[in-house]
C-alpha cells in the first residue's frame, strides 16, 4: 500500500474519542438525546444523537458521520459522533442531529445515500418535537460524508405522497449544505474519462463500491448513479466546499467541477474555498476555527 492511501486510511479509522464525559462545549445547557432511531433495515436500528443549544436559533443541521463510507456511534476504529467537533454550531444555536449511516463492508454507497434521505425526512418529520422549523435545514459532512451531503443536496425533493409510513412521504430537500473535500464525479475521476468507482485512488475501498464495482461495465453504471455532479440542476440549495489544492485522494479537479456545473445549470450561491497546500484532511480539520467559522457563516446566511 502506498504512503498516500495508508494516510487515507489512516484519517479514515484513527481512533475518534468520543466525548461523553461531559456536555458537548462545555455548556451543561447543552441537551443531548441519545440513540434515535430514525429508520430500520435488515434488522437493525439506524440512530442519530440530537444535541439542542441552550439558546435555540431555529434552524437544525444534520451532520453526517461518515467518513470512508463508515459510520459508528462510538466504535474507536471508525468515524465516530465527536459532540465537541459542533461546538461552533451550538454556540450560535443550531440544533445539530448526528447521524450514524450503515457502514460498509455490509452495506454499499448506494444504500447509505438512502440512509441519509430517510434521516432528512425524519427530522422534518419531527422538527416541531425537537424546536426546529422544517424549512431551515442544512447538512455537512466530509470526505465521503461530504458526498453524501452533496448527494443529499442535489437528490432531496418530495417524499412519497401515498406511502403508509408518514417519514416517506415528507421531503428530503435541505436548505443549505456544506461540505469537505467530496468525491462529486466517479467518472471523471481526476480528469476526464478516468473512472474512481473502486478503483486507482479509492481501490482500498473497493468493497463500499459492492459488486458492480469488479467490472468496467459495472462501475461505469454505478458512477453514473452515486456521482452527485449527475443530480445538479439550479434547484441546488445554497452549497459552500472547503478542498484542499494538495489532495491526492479526493482530487481539487471533483470540487472545481461541481461547482462549475452548478453554476452552469443556473444554481445560485454555490462556492469554493481553496485551502492552498493543504491535502486530504490538515490536523483535527473539524475544529479548524477558519473552516468552521466559513460553515457556520454560510449557515447564517442562508438559514435565518
Amino acid at each position: 500500500m502506498s504512503n498516500r492511501l495508508g494516510r487515507f486510511l489512516l484519517l479514515c479509522l484513527a481512533i475518534r474519542l468520543l466525548s461523553v464525559a461531559s456536555p458537548a462545549c462545555g455548556d451543561e445547557l447543552v441537551k443531548r438525546t441519545e440513540d434515535v432511531v430514525y429508520g430500520r433495515k435488515a434488522g437493525m436500528a439506524l440512530t442519530l444523537d440530537v444535541f439542542q443549544p441552550a439558546k435555540p436559533n431555529g434552524s437544525g443541521l444534520l451532520f453526517l458521520v461518515n467518513g470512508g463510507w463508515l459510520s459508528s456511534k462510538s466504535t474507536p476504529l471508525m468515524v465516530t459522533i465527536r459532540p465537541d467537533d459542533y461546538r461552533v454550531f451550538l454556540e450560535r444555536g443550531y440544533t445539530v442531529f448526528a447521524v450514524v449511516t450503515s457502514s460498509q463492508p455490509k452495506f454499499t454507497i448506494a444504500e447509505e445515500i438512502d440512509d441519509v434521505l430517510r434521516s432528512v425526512r425524519f427530522v422534518r418529520r419531527h422538527a416541531g418535537h425537537y424546536g426546529v422549523d422544517p424549512q431551515r435545514l442544512g447538512v455537512l459532512g466530509s470526505s465521503s460524508g461530504g458526498h453524501l451531503t452533496l448527494l443529499i443536496a442535489a437528490r432531496g425533493g418530495p417524499g412519497q405522497s401515498d406511502s403508509p409510513d408518514p417519514v416517506e412521504r415528507e421531503s428530503s430537500a435541505v436548505q443549505a449544505a456544506t461540505c469537505f473535500f467530496p468525491p462529486t464525479d466517479f467518472l471523471n475521476y481526476g480528469s476526464v474519462g478516468v473512472n474512481g468507482a473502486g478503483v486507482g485512488p479509492l481501490a482500498p475501498l473497493q468493497v463500499a463500491f459492492g459488486p458492480l464495482a469488479l467490472t468496467e461495465a459495472g462501475r461505469e453504471q454505478l458512477g453514473r448513479e452515486i456521482s452527485p455532479i449527475n443530480y445538479v440542476t439550479k434547484k441546488l440549495p445554497p452549497t459552500l466546499i472547503i478542498h484542499g489544492d494538495q489532495d491526492e485522494v479526493v482530487p481539487l479537479q471533483q470540487s472545481e467541477s461541481f461547482v462549475k456545473k452548478a453554476t452552469d445549470a443556473g444554481a445560485k450561491n454555490v462556492e469554493l474555498i481553496v485551502r492552498a497546500g493543504k491535502g486530504h484532511g490538515w490536523g483535527d480539520f473539524w475544529k479548524s476555527e477558519e473552516d468552521l467559522n466559513a460553515f457556520a457563516d454560510w449557515f447564517d446566511r442562508h438559514l435565518k
